[in-house]
């Protein structure tokens, strides 16, 4: 979708606080706040905003403790791929899953509190999934860099 300079301003300061009324958007903007309105639902039709969320600092709710794990699955059956699919998302301790091509199938970020947590989460959940093959878990260090925002 092509927007105009106006819409990109729009998201830009949405993405960054979408708690910002109509009133202090079009002050911003230069619009009025009926006219930020309508093209914030317009957005929302059209399925470019799909929600607004509180993101939730990690250190603060004790789960720092960040693991990438990668997954092979023994095959690469449409059943084997549905049905791990089907159970990952259930998993409260992984926040994102990715289908990814080479060496692995999928990789997980997961966040738990310490290591000790992350060992139970591999042995009583995530290893009692069918289907996978083998594991491997890569650790952060330091988070460089942490955004939701696109830029248009």
């Amino acid at each position: 979708m092509n927007f105009d300079p106006t819409d990109k301003a729009l998201l830009k300061l949405l993405q960054s606080d979408s708690t910002q009324t109509t009133k202090a958007l079009s002050v911003k903007l230069g619009l009025s706040a009926t006219a930020v309105y309508e093209r914030i639902r317009k957005l929302e039709r059209e399925g470019i905003i799909n929600k607004y969320v509180a993101l939730l600092d990690r250190k603060q709710i004790g789960k720092n403790f960040v693991v990438f794990c990668h997954i092979k699955l023994l095959q690469h059956s449409r059943e084997f791929l549905t049905r791990f699919e089907h159970e990952v998302v259930k998993l409260d301790e992984v926040l994102e899953c990715f289908h990814v091509s080479g060496d692995y199938d999928y990789i997980l970020k997961v966040c738990v509190h310490d290591m000790e947590e992350y060992r139970q989460f591999m042995v009583s959940k995530l290893t009692t999934l069918q289907h996978i093959g083998s594991t491997q878990s890569s650790f952060m260090i330091a988070e460089v860099k942490n955004t939701t925002a696109f830029t248009l």
